[in-house]
């Protein structure tokens, strides 16, 4: 693919993933991550996009002032944890061979989107002492995937943060991580012409994306849109790690399309699952709120 078709490929995936971002707060690195490596290096994609997040990190922040300072006191051992996960994930991904980059980028996320899209939820009580190593490992994983979405989000759901400090939350960990990854690779001397170059492709799409998901998400059941785009996000992964698997020749190709129809066996279970669940507690609000179902003669 030459340098054009790679940018208007770039521009496209980027549009889809600012109005995902738009909308819930977080999955710009989630959505584009997965498609891009399809036929950009780590090294080139993932210096271009830290310098769009951090602008996309800082405009949400702005949005959640009000809630900004409780949220830092809260996840500040998480913050203090990234710097060490960012320094190891920045030194990995100058160092190592972009298909290995590629294998760790998809083995990590995998995981990640599945169990949130389970919905799984238990909650730590010694919130702060786990702060520090899991803002580690989250440093880790951004530094090396420009993603922190999808562990940030099971953390706050799981901690049941109400809605305006989980985007608070969120906004102040990935402003800092963004933050500290791009002074990181400015350090390393990642920022090359190849990745300064993808910065236009990138930039008009965020710019007209985020506000178009800000609207449809007063349009369209929240909790809905998140399951629809995690459901996207893992078939996409699942995607990217059998090409990956196939192409450093780990795996026979039979073998590869095999672990995609996995994954896409396991998320059409979790996705069945969750609108089944969505559809009792549907029916049963119904039953409740109807003056002939006798609940309200108790």
């Amino acid at each position: 693919m030459d340098t054009v078709g790679q940018g208007l490929w770039l521009a496209a995936i980027a549009f889809v993933a600012a109005v995902i971002n738009g909308a819930m707060g977080y999955g710009f690195s989630s959505i584009t991550v997965p498609l891009a490596l399809l036929f950009l290096a780590s090294r080139v994609l993932n210096p271009a996009l830290v310098l769009v997040e951090v602008a996309i990190n800082v405009y949400v922040l702005a949005v959640s002032w009000r809630s900004a300072l409780p949220a830092l006191r809260r996840t500040l051992p998480i913050i203090i944890g990234l710097f060490p996960g960012v320094a190891v994930g920045s030194l990995y991904v100058a160092s190592v061979s972009p298909d290995y980059v590629k294998l760790a980028t998809y083995c990590l996320l995998l995981p990640l989107i599945l169990f949130q899209a389970a919905g799984v939820r238990r909650p730590i009580r010694s919130e702060r002492v786990i702060g520090f190593p899991f803002g580690a490992g989250v440093g880790l994983l951004y530094s090396i995937t420009t993603i922190s979405g999808p562990p940030l989000a099971v953390m706050f759901n799981n901690q049941g943060y109400t809605k305006h400090d989980f985007r608070a939350s969120l906004a102040v960990v990935r402003v800092a991580e963004s933050s500290m990854t791009a002074i990181t690779y400015l350090f390393l001397g990642l920022y090359k012409p190849a990745s300064l170059a993808l910065v236009p492709s990138i930039v008009p799409a965020v710019l007209i994306g985020v506000p178009i998901g800000a609207v449809l998400i007063r349009k369209i059941d929240p909790e809905t849109f998140r399951r629809l785009c995690m459901s996207f996000d893992a078939w996409i992964v699942g995607f990217g790690l059998s090409r990956v698997f196939y192409q450093m020749k780990l795996a026979m190709e039979t073998t590869t399309y095999l672990m995609l129809l996995t994954v896409v066996f396991i998320d059409l279970v979790l996705l069945y699952r969750f609108f089944a669940q969505r559809g009792r507690g549907i029916l049963f609000n119904q039953v409740v709120a109807s003056p002939g179902s006798g609940f309200d003669e108790i």
